[in-house]
């Protein structure tokens, strides 16, 4: 097996040479600023290259950006494979392609090398922004034979229209391709087949730009040549009158098997108690057969809307190369065997497993009661697809066959946060310093959603249970099926659907549905007073004093100049209680009713970070009161929504 990996391998980079010889792949130095190899912008681009490697191809995505460093010396890159070449081991030709572009460039703070695969940095930002030039075309191309040109270009014009604007609307992988046949006798099949991609950081009105300008390059260039192609550093396109490109269609799954209807129910009269207990008996017996069709109907509700339900064809073109083969995840986890069970949560159970190559992975499996259904799942898929980060739990694929959804992540070893910081025995091994490190990672992993993320996103469940810790106690954000995608323009929005969790939700969105950067900074506070005290927002609870939530607890004890009654006395042995105090206030600034005296993500990843940040004075936490005192308002408030959606305070 190891030789036929070297083979592999050396198939691969013949491959990727003969393509940069060739033309049909380019690579450019810019030379108008250069580096030491010991300088700072070489060991930040040294690491992105790794970053590369690590983040691009296989499970792991078609397109890869990122940037390291600060000013002068920050670095900005990508990397991306053609969608229809990542079932060629896109992953194995990175450390060629970067072998290739450093040694060609070996001081160069910007180069770039485009493909059907590519890599490209510089000391600028150049992610999602479009860029025409360098611009890399075929040097000979052959001239149409046909007898008219007129109806071939009307035919060839739409097309090109046409793929255009199906590649920019895509949200995952702003890939597509398409064919028309240009003959005008039915009996001729004569097509043109067309592909055309745009890295996915692009908006869909950039990609759409930038693939009108390629097209537009090409005709004023090869006007009445037959095929080529054109590759600019955001954008390319490719036509040929045969086809050369591979492209896999999801196979819908099987509806599942519907139960047998029960038995009929035989009701008996007993003698001994006349007609009243015969009455008794009746009623009894319709009330419960009554349950019975009530629940059966509701089931067979579930079960036709799931079996009815598939995802649509551009979620399939879009995360097509995410795809696990069932038996792939059955071999890997022992065939969900109990003995791999890891959990269970909202979406269903989740397992263990471990792949051929000897890769651990967690697999979550859509329990068919779940409280979350397409939407969430899609919605996951989608989402993490796009998404990169090291607080964030890393995701791999999914799984849509013989009605099974499986969603497949990294393994993190040590489970969630709440295993540790509500157990008596386990929470002794989180001392300050690894709760202050939990602490700064979670507040990373949000800013990258809210703000350096090619993608604006608010998580709406951010609680203990969905931080999962990696063999070093590194935080990771993880379930993103609840998870809202914003415009970039946007800073708030209103939804008919509330999800999440009763405790962690700030009143504007438990009660009105309003959404905002602002809502995960709530969550985000209660968080934080959970690691600090060891207690559950929702459990806590002190009658002498009138506290019916830790949120007031923490309150009336800042008020009383006593803050350190809020800390688990664990944390009282060893560490800095002016980082304790100073984690309160934030949790306090994070839980305020008004949502604009809230700091943002930003704002208190700076509050973490230097000690000298002067922190303004809380004001009220927003509701003091419990989660059945919530919910009872909820009911009572004629502005709530219709449809609600919330977990319980459990772990899920």
């Amino acid at each position: 097996m190891a030789k036929m990996n070297s083979i592999s391998q050396i198939i691969l980079s013949i491959h990727l040479l003969i393509r940069l010889a060739s033309g049909q792949s380019f690579l450019e130095c810019n030379n108008t600023a250069n580096f030491t190899s010991d300088s700072t912008y070489s060991y930040n681009l040294n690491r992105l290259l790794y970053l590369i490697v690590r983040n691009t191809g296989n499970a792991t995505g078609l397109f890869f950006s990122t940037s390291i460093g600060q000013g002068s010396d920050q670095v900005y890159g990508h990397s991306f494979c053609q969608a229809d070449f990542a079932g060629q081991r896109c992953n194995e030709v990175m450390n060629d392609l970067i072998g290739a572009i450093t040694s060609r460039c070996p001081n160069q703070k910007e180069a770039i090398a485009v493909g059907i695969y590519g890599i490209r940095y510089a000391n600028r930002p150049i992610n999602g922004i479009v860029e025409l030039e360098p611009t890399r075309d075929p040097a000979d191309l052959q001239d149409l034979d046909l007898d008219t040109t007129t109806q071939f270009y009307k035919i060839w014009n739409g097309l090109m229209e046409e793929v255009a604007e199906k590649a920019s609307r895509k949200t995952v992988i702003k890939f597509a391709t398409g064919e028309a046949n240009y003959s005008s006798s039915d009996s001729d099949d004569r097509k043109i087949y067309v592909l055309m991609q745009c890295l996915p950081d692009l908006s869909a009105t950039n990609c759409s730009y930038c693939l009108r300008q390629v097209v537009s390059y090409y005709r004023s260039k090869f006007d009445g040549k037959a095929g080529g192609y054109v590759q600019k550093p955001s954008c390319w396109f490719r036509w040929e009158f045969n086809p050369f490109y591979q492209i896999t269609t999801g196979v819908a799954p099987p509806p599942p098997q519907l139960s047998p209807p029960p038995s009929p129910v035989r009701i008996v009269k007993d003698s001994r108690n006349g007609g009243i207990t015969f009455k008794v008996v009746v009623i009894t017996v319709v009330a419960i057969f009554f349950l019975l069709v009530v629940t059966l109907i509701y089931i067979l509700y579930r079960r036709k809307k799931t079996s009815n339900y598939q995802p649509s064809q551009d979620f399939y073109e879009d995360t097509k190369f995410l795809q696990f083969d069932i038996e792939t995840l059955r071999i890997a986890t022992n065939n969900f065997s109990i003995h791999n069970k890891l959990g269970e949560g909202g979406f269903g159970t989740v397992y263990k497993g471990r792949l051929s190559n000897g890769e651990n992975i967690a697999v979550k499996r859509w329990s068919k009661t779940s409280t979350q259904g397409e939407v969430e799942f899609e919605n996951e898929v989608v989402l993490l697809a796009k998404l990169q980060h090291r607080n964030l739990v890393r995701f791999f694929g999914y799984c849509f066959q013989e009605s099974e959804r499986l969603l497949v992540y990294e393994f993190v070893p040590n489970q969630s946060l709440d295993s540790y910081i509500f157990d008596s025995q386990r929470r002794v091994e989180l001392d300050w310093n690894k709760r202050y490190k939990i602490i700064e990672g979670i507040t990373r992993g949000i800013l990258y959603l809210h703000q350096d993320s090619q993608l604006q996103i608010i998580h709406r469940d951010l609680k203990p249970s969905n931080i999962l810790l990696d063999e070093k106690m590194n935080p990771k954000i993880s379930d993103f099926g609840t998870a809202k995608l914003f415009a970039v323009d946007q800073s708030q929005i209103s939804t008919r659907r509330i999800v999440g969790t009763y405790g962690y939700m700030p009143p504007e969105y438990a009660i009105y549905g309003q959404i905002s950067t602002k809502s995960d900074v709530f969550s985000f506070g209660v968080l934080v007073l959970e690691i600090l005290s060891g207690q559950k927002v929702s459990d806590f609870g002190n009658a002498q004093a009138n506290d019916n939530n830790l949120l007031s607890y923490a309150w009336r004890n800042w008020k009383e100049g006593t803050p350190l009654n809020v800390i688990d006395k664990i944390l009282m042995r060893s560490g800095s209680r002016h980082e304790m105090v100073r984690c309160i206030h934030i949790g306090l600034l994070c839980v305020q009713k008004d949502l604009g005296r809230r700091p943002s993500m930003a704002s208190i990843n700076l509050m973490l970070s230097s000690h000298s940040v002067t922190l303004p004075v809380p004001s009220k936490p927003a509701y003091l009161m419990t989660a059945t005192d919530l919910k009872e308002e909820l009911i009572m408030k004629e502005q709530s929504v219709n449809e609600v959606s919330v977990s319980d305070l459990s772990a899920r």
